[in-house]
């Protein structure tokens, strides 16, 4: 009997290798012929914006090195919640891809109750592309010329001065909203439908001061439409030399950029995981894209696959704790 029991065990043991061993030779024979058919990028976000840009700038170069067409798809609706759902619940066979960022794959996390998604769990990152830093920035007439000069003004007019964003929820009204209050300052916020109307107002002088990403403002900053402060990266910004960052300010202590990437759907086979991450990899390296994310302010973010999910996981406990602090909501 234990002989036939020893068997059996023996025999159960033999199968689940079989099955182990099939199954990797499966994951090997899906990324040797991987891609057979188009592949679909999701951006969440509309045509024309810089998510959309950098999406379809990264797609192409995919096409090229995969010899395999990479198509974008824009699926808009509810910020940038209908695209991401879309991609989470997609089959996780490396055919529907998503360009993410900070805005879908943290601060959804940090402001929606009850998210359909949770992006640690239902994504695997396929490479960190790209990250740019904010610039606070103030009307060009207001009379400050750096960010102390600027908390004595604000402190001495609590209620008053306004700050813009891109609308409720976005970036550049949680950041100010944290940074208003690690400062201490009373501002209103004025949300607006896209940072141009926003940027337009304080040309006009209506709105006083906004915190903004650095591809969006440093234009205008650089023909004196609007007055720069400081920059939110740990290092001062090549396209922008004179701004001191925030922490270098001494004033307060601050540090973030708005960073994007490619993301799958949990459960994309490791194999296929590996070449698209290989194919990331050498795009983040060419010399062309590289000066591309310079010229928009931006710095290449190379992090290595087995520090991926650590940086978003990071990501995800620092701002969701910042947002919870601070009270800000998307209410």
């Amino acid at each position: 009997m234990r002989d036939m029991t020893s068997l059996k065990a023996n025999g159960a043991i033999a199968v689940i290798f079989l099955w182990a061993f099939q199954a990797l030779n499966m994951g090997s024979a899906w990324a040797q012929d991987y891609p057979n058919r188009p592949i679909k990028m999701v951006v969440p976000q509309g045509a024309g914006g810089g998510t959309d840009i950098l999406g379809r700038h990264v797609a192409g170069r995919m096409t090229e090195l995969l010899k395999q067409s990479v198509v974008v798809e824009n699926k808009t609706g509810a910020g940038s919640l209908v695209g991401t759902e879309f991609v989470a619940r997609s089959t996780p066979d490396g055919y529907t891809l998503m360009v993410g960022g900070i805005f879908n794959m943290v601060m959804n996390k940090a402001l929606i109750k009850n998210l359909s998604y949770e992006p640690e769990r239902d994504f695997i990152p396929l490479g960190f592309v790209s990250a740019y830093p904010f610039m606070l920035v103030t009307r060009a007439d207001l009379p400050v010329n750096n960010l102390a000069e600027f908390v004595a003004y604000a402190k001495e007019r609590p209620g008053k001065l306004t700050y813009g964003s891109a609308g409720i929820g976005t970036l550049q009204h949680v950041w100010g909203a944290i940074l208003a209050g690690s400062l201490g300052l009373e501002m209103v916020h004025v949300p607006f439908k896209g940072a141009g109307p926003a940027h337009q107002e304080m040309f006009a002088g209506r709105v006083d001061v906004m915190f903004d990403n650095i591809s969006a403002s440093k234009g205008h900053v650089q023909v004196n439409r609007l007055k720069g402060l400081a920059v939110s990266s740990l290092a001062r910004n090549p396209q922008m030399p004179n701004l001191p960052t925030i922490n270098e300010t001494g004033v307060v202590k601050f540090d973030g950029e708005s960073w994007f990437g490619i993301f799958a759907p949990a459960g994309t086979p490791p194999a296929i995981v590996a070449k698209l991450r290989e194919v990331l990899a050498t795009i983040n390296k060419e010399p062309e894209f590289v000066a591309r994310v310079d010229r928009d302010g931006g710095r290449i973010l190379n992090i290595s696959p087995n520090q991926q999910q650590a940086f978003l996981k990071e990501e995800v406990e620092r701002w969701v704790g910042s947002v919870a602090r601070y009270k800000v909501t998307a209410d």
